[in-house]
């Protein structure tokens, strides 16, 4: 009898664990299908969307003296969301975890000057907007050098290039002599000193130094070269809608002037064409 009452008993408690484990499962389901939802729609219904950036990159993403996240990629941002009735949170983090931010769902977007990777690497990986900023490797000489007007004008002359950087493999591929530095301040200053003929760099980083630093250098832009680079606002792949609307936002930007103004503001001119 009491064999009996035991196993009544186990086979109780059986049953009520096996009922929670099971509402648990249930849980975790709704938990992970709430995550996939649409992300246009989860903003929408929030009235606020999370960007993920780093806030020591500048001019695109830093903080000004009075300690106030700004720069060119966060003002973009800014009337995105104004023009898609959202509030704008930043979450600042390190580059090297921006990613997996994004994955874990941390932020819903990324706002960082991010390109697709060597040969489209990201494609496969995460959604896109249309591209908000336009750049390539241009050359610097001294405002008043006539004869460096073309890639085929560097050979035999001395370029002022930072030794871990792409641009020094450009320079030397294009038969430079190389004049090591520490960055792109000090190789306008060698330029300005006659000391070396030129410098590749990227036109976003040449315009800035020259439109927030020294505007009076006597340098100038003497030719762009390569293939343009481009950025994006960066989602987690299958978004949705999201991305739609901001393509539209973008588009919208452009043909009143605001995304020229913002990119004038920051680096002189339009860098979106």
């Amino acid at each position: 009898m009491k064999k009996a009452l035991l196993g009544l008993l186990f086979m109780s408690i059986f049953a009520i664990l096996a009922a929670c484990g099971n509402g648990d499962d249930s849980a975790s389901d709704s938990g992970d299908n709430s995550g996939n939802a649409d992300l246009w729609q989860e903003v929408q219904d929030k009235g606020e969307i999370t960007v993920g950036t780093e806030g020591t990159y500048a001019p695109f993403t830093f903080h000004d003296d009075s300690g106030e996240l700004t720069g060119y990629d966060v003002e973009v941002m800014k009337e995105v969301g104004k023009r898609l009735d959202l509030d704008v949170k930043f979450e600042e983090t390190q580059w090297d975890s921006m990613f997996s931010g994004l994955n874990s769902a941390r932020f819903d977007v990324i706002a960082n000057q991010v390109g697709k990777g060597e040969d489209d690497e990201r494609v496969g990986q995460y959604d896109f907007s249309d591209p908000y900023t336009k750049s390539q490797s241009v050359v610097v000489t001294a405002a008043d050098n006539n004869d460096i007007k073309a890639i085929e004008d560097v050979e035999g002359k001395t370029s002022a290039q930072s030794l871990t950087s792409n641009y020094n493999a450009v320079a030397t591929e294009a038969g430079a002599q190389i004049e090591g530095v520490e960055g792109l301040a000090q190789s306008i200053q060698l330029i300005e000193q006659g000391r070396v003929d030129l410098t590749f760099n990227d036109k976003l980083a040449v315009l800035d130094y020259l439109n927030n630093t020294e505007k009076d250098a006597p340098v100038k832009i003497a030719f762009e070269t390569g293939e343009p680079n481009e950025t994006y606002f960066t989602f987690r792949k299958d978004s949705g809608e999201i991305v739609e609307q901001f393509n539209k936002a973008l588009d919208e930007m452009r043909e009143d002037g605001t995304l020229a103004d913002i990119s004038t503001k920051w680096f002189g001119e339009d860098v979106n064409k």
